[in-house]
């Protein structure tokens, strides 16, 4: 898709409104799907750092830093993204909260991440992998700068096995979420390029395959919701 190209330009013209479309849309839900990921992802880990791939407006790392907070101390979250708008907004968030010490925030692409082999000892990615524009190459680039034994997390939406959950979701990405998104976000393409995305993507056992193809091992995956959103985890 060319809108992958310039991603991080999508993200920037939407930022100021896309925590409470995220939000609204998932009618909260989505609040709970990230901190059931952040969960999963230092799950049986005495932790240093943490690697966020497409950290946007900080939510998940925010979930990360609270999670291990008060049983890690040296416990560092580095966020990467292409929207400098979003991590913009992210680090007024971090700030308010009193997270600046735990959350770093850094521009930079998840194909090229400018980071030294085995420097992590979990990586994730929320709601970011469908966007790479070479997802595989993401996926080795998220493989290669985790530490043997780290942990990966990914985040990421999917569709429900169930014909008629899985007829309603599509009704509400194609139709609904693209209108109501258009309307609110004022920006006439973004939510419909989310519907795309989404529909063009893949999940399942056919992610976790693509995880195995990348390097990555054990890898498993956990539906949420209906299996509108998956939780997917591997190691290395």
């Amino acid at each position: 898709m060319d809108e992958k190209k310039n991603i991080g330009m999508l993200f920037n013209r939407i930022a100021g409104r896309y925590d409470l479309l995220n939000h609204l849309l998932s009618f909260n839900t989505d609040r709970r799907w990230r901190r059931k990921a952040a969960a999963a992802a230092v799950e049986g880990s005495t932790i240093g750092r943490c690697l966020d791939v497409a950290v946007g407006t900080g939510d998940l790392a925010i979930e990360l830093a609270r999670n291990q907070g008060n049983r890690q101390t040296g416990w560092h979250i580095t966020g990467i993204d292409l929207s400098r708008e979003m991590m913009r907004l992210g680090e007024q968030k971090v700030q308010k909260i009193g997270l600046q010490d735990r959350i770093t925030f850094l521009y930079g692409s998840a194909l090229d991440l400018p980071f030294e082999d085995n420097s992590f000892d979990v990586v994730t990615c929320a709601y970011g992998v469908r966007n790479f524009s070479d997802t595989s190459r993401g996926l080795r680039e998220m493989q290669r700068v985790m530490k043997f034994g780290g942990r990966l997390m990914i985040l990421e939406f999917s569709y429900p096995d169930n014909k008629l959950a899985a007829c309603a979701y599509d009704l509400y990405f194609s139709h609904i979420l693209p209108l109501v998104g258009r309307i609110l976000s004022r920006d006439k393409t973004a939510y419909t390029y989310l519907n795309r995305s989404v529909k063009n993507f893949v999940w399942g056992e056919d992610m976790c395959s693509l995880l195995g193809k990348s390097g990555f091992k054990n890898a498993e995956y956990q539906p949420l919701t209906f299996g509108i959103t998956t939780i997917y985890t591997a190691t290395k």
